[in-house]
């Protein structure tokens, strides 16, 4: 065992954010690339461009679930989260090299359907991702203890990931989309596989003294995940509706607003259920809940602001003045087009987004010292809905959409850390592969309704939807967190001096 990890200092803190690093950084870069690759090389329309990023949803509920459950139950290559992690980062590296070939794949194979090949490579890249995030992100809780040190292994991960997801939407811009993936394959490959063997895991986890040992089938984890049986039949609808379109147009409003509604409703149930009966189940179940909503708005803003740039913006500036095309052309000399400048303009913006998201961590970490972790996270969310309603509202020029983005960043900042700090202290120890992937449902079936909002921009022609919609989602979000508790371990005044603080 290394020595920084015999005393939790700050720099195994970070080695140990570095696998999740990888992760980040391919989610950057596919938030960069994809729809942007997918729209103007391969002149697919907003609904396919959404389709397309179903694959990542449908690879979350089974990837995470399964290998949380697996990641807890084995050992082998020296560890429970290592393999996995390996394994993750290698099918990452080798997506990211096809991505940029998908016509000639169609060649070779004699597929002519390319949104077929595209939503194959998608769907590898997401199990790939979805492989590593659940361990990655597990063996922070599984090597630390609870309280402020987790929250400081959760809060580098974040600083580290924030950083490298900067790099890559700078390195957008520098290069382009194509050359981002190529770059991404190599740092992919470097942070998911080097970092982990160096970390050495324990081989025996201690069951919590708090709960029973609970055999989880999956019937347990249908039950476990009742307040998102709402997202669940939107996302399985949104796949019929992809290849039925015309016969269900009719049911696709009012299965879309019935999901909704049960999902607010299923959550002022639980609330009320808490009121009377406080556990760690109810407290678990809220947080999954309100995290839903949250990531409902995320993911349509990340599907879908290439859209919106090349609607809402673009054609009030001249692509000369576009400040996001000044890295490009003085760096590389090649004049941008209006489809390289919607890039430009987007990964610019999440550019910052990921900047504040890496910066702000340390801030946050600050704040919730004094006022606790939830108030911090609540007041952070409250900086992205604003952030949301004044892109909506307000941003008709470049800088407008920029400015949205700092303050959504601020909320993002704390999306990514803050919230596996309190969740992983509401579940059994023992099982933290496994609640880490039911915990992640509450990501991957609300990204199944970016696909719905998609819809309903296609169907309006209103692209000012989008952040309106990501507003109002943000919003709720906020209201379910207003009664989730604090974690005891944040009122705890606990000597941390081993750990480097």
């Amino acid at each position: 065992m290394l020595n920084i990890q015999k005393k939790m200092s700050n720099p195994f803190l970070a080695l140990l954010g570095l696998p999740a690093t990888a992760v980040g950084f391919a989610l950057s870069t596919q938030i960069a690339a994809l729809s942007w690759i997918l729209s103007n090389k391969y002149h697919l329309d907003i609904h396919d461009v959404a389709f397309v990023w179903l694959a990542g949803p449908i690879a979350g509920i089974f990837g995470q679930v399964i290998v949380g459950l697996l990641s807890d139950n084995v050992w082998f290559m020296g560890g429970r989260r290592r393999p996995f992690i390996i394994i993750g980062g290698l099918i990452s590296t080798i997506a990211f090299l096809t991505l940029p070939h998908i016509r000639g794949i169609s060649h070779i194979t004699g597929i002519s359907d390319i949104i077929l090949i595209a939503s194959v490579i998608a769907l590898f890249l997401d199990l790939s991702i979805n492989v590593t995030f659940n361990p990655a992100r597990s063996i922070i809780a599984d090597l630390t203890p609870e309280g402020k040190i987790r929250t400081s292994g959760y809060v580098w991960m974040q600083i580290i990931s924030g950083f490298f997801g900067v790099f890559a939407y700078f390195l957008s811009m520098v290069f382009g989309n194509e050359m981002l993936l190529y770059i991404a394959a190599g740092i992919v490959f470097l942070t998911a596989v080097f970092p982990i063997l160096f970390i050495q895991e324990k081989k025996e986890i201690e069951q919590t003294k708090l709960e029973d040992i609970e055999k989880f089938g999956v019937w347990q984890i249908f039950k476990e995940i009742f307040p998102l049986y709402g997202f669940l039949v939107f996302g399985v609808f949104s796949l019929f509706f992809h290849f039925f379109p015309d016969g269900l147009a009719a049911w696709h409003n009012p299965v879309l607003i019935g999901a909704l509604v049960y999902s607010v409703l299923i959550g002022i149930y639980i609330i009320i259920q808490g009121i009377h009966h406080k556990s760690n189940r109810n407290e678990f179940q809220k947080i999954m809940l309100a995290h839903s909503f949250t990531w409902v708005a995320f993911q349509s803003m990340f599907i879908l602001t290439g859209f919106f740039i090349e609607n809402q913006i673009l054609p009030n500036v001249k692509i000369s003045n576009i400040a996001a095309n000044w890295f490009a052309e003085k760096l590389t000399g090649v004049t941008q087009t209006t489809g390289s400048s919607v890039g430009n303009i987007v990964s610019l913006g999440f550019f910052i987004l990921n900047l504040i998201g890496a910066i702000f961590p340390l801030i946050l970490q600050s704040i919730a010292k004094r006022i606790g972790r939830v108030k911090t996270y609540i007041f952070a969310l409250i900086f992205s809905v604003i952030g949301f309603f004044y892109i909506a509202y307000f941003s008709r020029l470049e800088i407008d959409f920029y400015i949205g983005m700092f303050l959504v960043g601020i909320g993002w900042s704390a999306v990514i850390s803050i919230v596996f700090a309190i969740m992983s202290e509401r579940v059994n120890p023992a099982k933290m592969g496994l609640y880490m992937g039911v915990f992640n449902l509450a990501v991957v079936l609300p990204q199944m309704m970016s696909n719905g909002v998609a819809n309903v921009i296609k169907a309006t022609g209103n692209h000012q939807l989008l952040y309106i919609f990501c507003g109002l989602f943000v919003a709720t979000s906020v209201v379910f967190w207003i009664f989730v508790k604090e974690p005891e371990s944040s009122t705890v005044d606990s000597n941390f001096s081993k750990g480097g603080h």
